[in-house]
């Protein structure tokens, strides 16, 4: 702490958050005159980290700090999923406008979700060079103006297009936002954080069909995609204006950016000068090859990310399904059939609850290891996830007929909400915490193939319940949910041993070093903040 001339403790500098938001580098008169390792020469340059109770340390911000990041994010995430769905709104008129066949219209939800697929491998990769926040800065914007584009198409070829593009580049967040919640908080605080985070891929979605029913009914397609447009312009502008950067490396390259600039003397990145400077060619190579590394070559990664992925295709499936279970073997309208998703919205909102005593569970388990909880602690919630889904989806698939009473089958989306949120969060947590330094690229992984799966199923969906009826149509998910849960089951007892085996053999020395200290970075507040930007 810095001391004044009457050697009285001085409180050190805080930055005002509009500062903390405009200025990267953060630095105040304790991080300029901070003694740095080095000597500030090109041979040995001054090495920046963070300096004990650094102001710009995203670790150490307020909590009312962290939880408005949080909400904001989990907003641009939530808006994201919302757009991908509303889209189901309008499609009838679709049809009608430009003459085309259902499997063709439904392009239009597939091709977005295809961009989650492939915008993913693109922004983990970039936020490393250029920051989380300049990235949502420059992809949200080309999103909105991919929707403006969207709703005053002309023919279908261009509304599909322009779908896809707002997809790719509207996945940014999917990409970056666990990474934001884990720059800030630590892994003991992050279960609640990521519940909220880990909610809004799912209730976007699934507000996304209500929304664009009730929109779509009364004003016409065209208002749903402007609607959208409107929505994301807006978070746009509110996520650029109070969204900071929390990207620790990227930060304290900037500060030593400055620093140099202000002195003249040599300052480098302790983080950069120890793991190298990497340039954007690497950057790019190593994002598009290293989640295909680990997602074949870890098993684990392999079959969580096919999990999760046949889960997630089945939500999407679902919005095919259930215009065909409501709208047209019930007679809902468009926007009363939308409001069949609120079954599954309750089931996700008792999920969000369900993690206040879990996290307080794996609270205890770190205590009780000396601040160290395996990554494993975190897949209890899953358990119960991968009970909960297939009871949902057998209980939907045999009560949707027209015959029951719609209320039984929309109940039916409780359970499968309530176990879908479970599932995800308890992944993404566990993914974060075994695979700390390769994070991105595990959930760019598991992103990848979960959009693929979201792309895919509502395509197939009229085709099977032409086919098979709406009875065992709609069990045929909740079969492969079940076959998943019992590969799940043998997974979970063999993953300590497993994880540890397929590291060693996929990674040099030096990066299973890091990896096997990775859950400790974030737990180092006492000294600073240092572990991940040291």
């Amino acid at each position: 702490m810095p001391i004044n001339d009457g050697d009285e403790p001085v409180a050190p500098t805080k930055l005002p958050y509009w500062r903390i938001v405009a200025d990267q580098a953060g630095i105040t008169a304790e991080v300029a005159n901070y003694e740095y390792q080095g000597s500030g020469t090109e041979d040995d340059p001054f090495l920046v980290q963070w300096i004990p109770n650094d102001p710009r340390n995203p670790m150490l911000f307020s909590q009312p700090t962290k939880w408005f990041i949080t909400f904001m994010v989990s907003l641009t995430t939530l808006a994201v999923a919302l757009l991908s769905s509303a889209y189901t709104g309008g499609i009838k008129e679709i049809i009608e406008e430009f003459q085309i066949s259902q499997i063709v219209a439904t392009l239009g939800v597939s091709l977005f979700v295809l961009g989650f697929a492939i915008g993913p491998l693109l922004w983990a990769g970039l936020s490393e060079l250029f920051g989380r926040q300049y990235l949502f800065f420059g992809t949200y914007a080309v999103l909105t103006a991919f929707n403006a584009g969207a709703a005053g198409a002309n023919s279908a070829a261009t509304l599909l297009v322009l779908r896809f593009f707002a997809g790719a580049f509207g996945s940014s967040p999917l990409a970056n936002s666990g990474g934001v919640i884990a720059d800030i908080f630590p892994a003991a605080e992050r279960g609640l954080a990521m519940a909220l985070f880990a909610a809004a891929p799912f209730l976007g979605p699934v507000l996304g069909p209500i929304i664009g029913g009730f929109l779509g009914q009364a004003a016409g397609w065209r208002w749903v995609l402007g609607f959208l447009a409107a929505f994301s312009g807006t978070l746009w502008l509110l996520g650029t204006a109070l969204v900071p950067e929390t990207y620790a490396p990227y930060l304290l390259r900037q500060r030593a950016v400055k620093l140099s600039k202000m002195t003249g003397k040599c300052y480098v990145s302790k983080v950069e000068r120890d793991q190298g400077k990497v340039s954007l060619a690497e950057s790019f190579k190593t994002a598009l090859s290293r989640p295909w590394i680990l997602l074949f070559r870890e098993p684990i990664v392999l079959l969580l990310s096919l999990y999760m992925a046949i889960i997630y295709g089945t939500l999407y499936m679902l919005f095919a399904a259930f215009p065909i279970v409501y709208q047209q073997e019930r007679g809902w309208s468009q926007g009363v059939g939308g409001l069949a998703f609120l079954g599954v919205m309750v089931g996700m909102i008792f999920a969000i609850i369900y993690t206040i005593p879990e996290n307080g569970r794996y609270q205890r388990v770190q205590a009780n290891n000396d601040g160290f909880a395996p990554p494993e602690t975190r897949l209890p919630p899953a358990m119960v996830g991968g009970v909960a889904i297939p009871i949902g989806l057998f209980w939907f698939a045999w009560t949707n007929q027209a015959s029951v009473h719609w209320l039984a089958s929309i109940a039916a989306g409780v359970p499968f909400g309530f176990g879908m949120v479970l599932l995800f969060l308890s992944v993404m947590n566990y993914l974060i915490d075994a695979y700390t330094i390769f994070a991105a690229s595990v959930l760019a992984a598991n992103s990848v193939i979960r959009s693929l799966f979201g792309a895919a199923f509502p395509l197939f969906t009229s085709y099977m319940y032409a086919d098979l009826g709406t009875n065992w149509a709609s069990s045929i998910p909740a079969f492969l949910a079940l076959a998943q849960k019992r590969s799940w089951l043998g997974f979970a007892n063999k993953t300590p041993l497993a994880r540890r085996r397929n590291l060693n053999k996929l990674l040099p020395q030096k990066l299973r070093l890091k990896t096997t200290q990775a859950p400790m970075i974030h737990l180092t507040q006492a000294d600073g903040g240092k572990g991940l930007g040291q």
